[in-house]
């Protein structure tokens, strides 16, 4: 995602803090946390980029200060309160407030009913849902200081149909972030914060390219991005999406402060 791909976005978020769960990536190449925080940064929000992974963190910072931006990185596991406290403490220490939030941490296990272990449920429920309960819980009295904010939860396609892959776990907690952000929204649309979830589609991700070599789920789901005609034949447009599209920059503009609850589905043949 080359800035000069992304001329449209330049001074949007000018003064805003935004911090970005998750925007660090497994793998070579843009994941959907890193490109959020790198167009957020580009569109002029300073930006708190929080990984579990302190190098994969220090990287998404690093692209974005070569690129004349303000950035720190925060380690720590989201799923976690201590964490979270970290966090908006980190984050007030650097930048003085918070004005954006978005929940895009999340891993994928695959498995159906019979398949699903109980400490793979558990595990993701915490890093998928509960991590969200923690950040938006924490940041929420912040926000309102500063007359309120937005939050951004990704969730999936996945949350609200089936896609050829039996992952209960995850489909589960994506689809449980949809109720869970409408009803922030709902308790604070009087107060300024808006809450809102995007639903990517099959995106060409480091977290799918490295999850699907996996061989159990590339067994599963017969979709390689090595050998692309059986993953086109699962996705109406024949294509995967970009991630400087599905980037939640149109939820987060203060010109459409009018708009909650909603689901952004970024692609919608999936529905």
């Amino acid at each position: 995602m080359e800035a000069r791909e992304t001329p449209h976005v330049a001074g949007r978020l000018a003064g805003k803090v935004a911090i970005i769960g998750g925007a660090g990536s497994i793998g070579p190449g843009w994941g959907n946390g890193k490109a959020s925080a790198t167009l957020m940064a580009r569109a002029g929000a300073a930006v708190v980029a929080v990984d579990r992974d302190p190098d994969a963190a220090a990287q998404t910072v690093e692209i974005i200060r070569a690129e004349g931006g303000q950035a720190i990185a925060v380690e720590g596991d989201l799923s976690r309160s201590e964490t979270a406290q970290k966090l908006v403490a980190e984050t007030l220490s650097a930048f003085g407030r918070i004005d954006i939030l978005h929940n895009n941490v999340g891993i994928v296990r695959t498995g159906g009913l019979v398949d699903t272990d109980e400490a793979t449920w558990d595990m993701v429920h915490a890093v998928n849902l509960k991590s969200a309960y923690l950040t938006s819980q924490a940041v929420a009295p912040e926000m309102l200081k500063n007359g309120g904010g937005s939050m951004i939860h990704t969730a999936s396609i996945a949350g609200i149909r089936h896609i050829g892959v039996d992952y209960l776990s995850y489909s589960t907690t994506k689809g449980a972030l949809l109720p869970f952000s409408r009803s922030i929204a709902l308790e604070y649309a009087g107060r300024g914060i808006r809450s809102n979830c995007i639903l990517p589609g099959l995106m060409n991700t480091p977290m799918i390219r490295v999850g699907l070599r996996a061989p159990r789920l590339v067994a599963m789901s017969a979709l390689t991005f090595d050998s692309s005609a059986s993953n086109r034949s699962r996705t109406p447009l024949s294509r995967h999406q970009r991630q400087k599209f599905t980037c939640p920059m149109v939820v987060v503009k203060p010109q459409i402060s009018v708009v909650f609850p909603r689901l952004f589905a970024s692609n919608k043949a999936f529905l």
